[in-house]
């Protein structure tokens, strides 16, 4: 039972100067080059979702619901269309949120880009002026802030919630800043975002896979509608993953211990969970050069969270980003897991749907104690003539434990928004993110690029 608290908490303190003081120049250079990085990824997975039917329901559906009320509106990303804030932020989490290809966080088994990103685009088109540095301190500050309370969530409260739980927070805390909201209307913030963030059940998602995946839409808007509304007076009780006495332990090392440096990027849009057993598979494939119409038999032996992804052969995208033996089955055979194999032809695969069927998953324990700070797996492949090839242990990779190099990165981007944007469009919207840290730079060539349909 979380007690009453009616004075600000030390953690809130920490926090308000944190969010409302920091300055560029406090954000070290290391930190403020990987946001860029994480806003270059976020955008691309952004612009390539518009393609993709959850993306397009979205965005009609703010169109319909979150109009541009009175003024002028913003545009929604890569998409034009007018809508208030609050549904810029809706429509590109949700869209983005369904290509599942976007940065995340393995302490909070969650995602922060995916809402920080859209609410930075959505607030700085009332800042023409907002500078580079500045615009990627908002960004960290949006980082730092949901990673820790999506770590306080799960800490204090028996149930695993999707990331809108505690990314609403985060997209508070940046709104607050970037609006010039006082302490006080930034406690209110993050206690209204706190209250309506949908504490929605992930592992109910993964039992029955859909377009709701992460909830980060849901916690975008309720992120951006708290910043709102404790601007214009509205009250809202002090936030309990941050100012109880239970969670004071995960804001103290707040400004000292970057969690923007440790975000992994997506090798494929897929669940995390299922990363480790798919480079296992893309190991043995390379290593031994197998032919998929030889296999008998997959084993893949991973943490109990992974081993219940959906088994079988999905007959949708959603499912399919949230399955197991059909990202392994399909990287087996194709060598490859983009957008094509996961949407249209890639689900009626008859090739990836007889390995799914020769799969087993299987708990293992010593994975199981490792999650969810890391994520391993094993992958046994039994041949036609019974040769047995093992991957041996293989974690993630694009994160802390296998980091990318912003070369990859770039090209990641690239794969996703070019298709999509254009080649030279993809080029001089890389060029505009990856300029931000540069002293004399302005967000504004950003949201120009970003505010059309492709």
């Amino acid at each position: 039972m979380f007690n009453p608290i009616p004075l600000p908490s030390a953690p809130f303190s920490r926090l308000a100067s944190f969010a409302l003081q920091s300055t560029a120049k406090d954000i070290p250079v290391a930190v403020k080059e990987r946001a860029a990085l994480l806003l270059l990824d976020t955008l691309g997975i952004c612009a390539a979702a518009t393609q993709m039917q959850a993306g397009r329901i979205a965005r009609d559906t703010t169109r319909d619901l979150y109009g541009a009320g009175r003024g002028p509106g913003v545009p929604m990303l890569f998409d034009g269309r007018r809508v208030s804030p609050a549904g810029v932020v809706f429509a590109a989490a949700t869209q983005t949120d369904n290509l599942d290809a976007h940065d995340g966080f393995n302490l909070t088994k969650g995602h922060i880009g995916v809402a920080v990103v859209p609410t930075l685009a959505a607030l700085a088109h009332d800042l023409p002026d907002l500078s580079g540095p500045d615009a990627l301190t908002a960004l960290v500050l949006g980082y730092e802030i949901a990673g820790r309370a999506g770590i306080a969530l799960h800490a204090t409260v028996a149930d695993f919630h999707t990331s809108g739980a505690w990314n609403a927070l985060g997209v508070a805390a940046l709104a607050a800043r970037l609006k010039g909201l006082n302490a006080d209307q930034l406690r209110h913030a993050l206690g209204i975002a706190e209250y309506h963030g949908p504490r929605s059940q992930m592992m109910r998602e993964i039992a029955n896979p859909t377009m709701l995946h992460d909830g980060s839409g849901m916690g975008a808007l309720a992120g951006l509608s708290a910043a709102v509304m404790a601007e214009k007076g509205f009250t809202g009780a002090p936030a309990i993953t941050l100012e109880a006495p239970e969670a004071a332990p995960y804001w103290e090392n707040l400004g000292q211990h970057w969690l923007t440096e440790d975000q992994y990027i997506k090798p494929y849009p897929i669940c995390r969970w299922a990363h480790a057993p798919i480079n296992a598979a893309e190991r043995l494939r390379t290593a031994h050069g197998i032919d998929h119409r030889q296999i008998a038999r997959i084993t893949i032996r991973s943490f109990a969270e992974a081993i219940a992804l959906y088994p079988g052969m999905p007959d949708h995208t959603a499912r399919a980003q949230y399955a197991l033996a059909f990202p392994v089955a399909a990287m087996l055979v194709n060598g490859r897991i983009g957008l094509p194999e996961i949407s249209g032809p890639g689900l009626n695969a008859p090739d990836v749907a007889r390995l799914v069927a020769l799969t087993e998953g299987i708990v293992d324990q010593r994975h199981q104690a490792r999650f969810p700070a890391e994520r391993w797996a094993e992958v046994e492949i039994t041949l036609a003539d019974g040769t047995v090839l093992a991957s041996g242990e293989v974690t993630t990779s694009g994160g802390p434990e296998e980091p990318f190099d912003a070369l990859r990165l770039r090209a990641k981007f690239h794969d996703y928004a070019g298709p999509v944007l254009g080649h030279d469009r993809a080029k001089r919207l890389e060029a505009a993110v990856l300029s931000l840290t540069e002293p004399g730079a302005r967000f504004a060539p950003v949201n120009a690029l970003i505010s059309e349909a492709p």
